[in-house]
């Protein structure tokens, strides 16, 4: 009896642990009716239309399938500084698919739209939510858009991980009222991380000054990185890259 007690519980701890590792998002489950920051949506501005077309284009004359590492953000990923970005990820397959101003359901629409494809990447790095959150989105409307981003990625392609990474500091200083709004989308999404497929990082801290100032000498207009800004994003999570692309 104690032996079979013992499997028993050996069988439900294993049960509870892979539930905690299942891929998705678990933590942040999809109600009945989804938010229109959780579903798939075309932005309207030229900008945004014109760079996706951009990716398009690159993306049909590339091998995508041999992607090791996969950049999916707004402006932040758009805008690595060429220098900062060569220096960290150069020696990687990697792809740059950021979009100016994208919003959580844009990236949806476009990654549904066809610029996953056969993408199957080693590990994406994920940065979205903050032009959500600046254009009035509540964050647990936009958290959910971010766990139906990371459903998305692990339907296609199971085996790519995610570095999920916290949205960056906005504003001159805390006083700015995007920053409390970034801050609980971030306590929200990092409840999606557990640890294998998903992991969270948030690098925002080392950008800011202690006293919670952004100065232009990081971003030169309070939310767009300068070269320092990438240089601090870059060493900032190329460990974690290194890591997670090394298991």
């Amino acid at each position: 009896m104690r032996r079979a007690l013992a499997a028993l519980g050996l069988v439900l701890g294993l049960t509870a642990g892979s539930a905690v590792a299942a891929p998705g998002c678990p933590a942040i489950p999809a109600p009945a009716a989804l938010p229109r920051e959780a579903q798939a949506e075309a932005m309207e501005f030229p900008g945004w239309r014109g760079r996706v077309a951009e990716i398009d284009q690159y993306l049909s004359r590339i091998d995508r399938s041999q992607a090791d590492l996969v950049f999916l953000g707004d402006s932040l990923t758009q805008s690595w500084e060429p220098t900062m970005y060569a220096q960290f990820f150069g020696h990687r397959r990697a792809v740059n698919l950021g979009v100016f101003g994208d919003f959580t359901q844009g990236m949806l629409f476009r990654l549904r739209a066809g610029q996953w494809g056969n993408l199957r990447p080693k590990l994406v790095v994920l940065l979205i939510g903050t032009n959500n959150s600046a254009a009035g989105s509540r964050p647990e409307d936009t958290a959910l858009g971010v766990a139906e981003i990371i459903r998305f990625i692990h339907g296609q392609s199971p085996r790519t991980r995610i570095l999920l990474v916290g949205t960056l500091p906005r504003g001159a200083d805390r006083n700015d009222p995007v920053r409390a709004v970034n801050a609980r989308l971030n306590a929200l999404i990092a409840r999606c991380a557990d640890g294998r497929s998903t992991v969270y990082i948030e690098p925002g801290p080392l950008l800011v000054m202690p006293d919670g100032q952004l100065t232009e000498h990081v971003a030169f207009d309070r939310l767009h990185l300068t070269m320092v800004g990438y240089a601090i994003l870059g060493a900032a999570i190329t460990p974690q890259i290194n890591r997670m692309l090394a298991e």
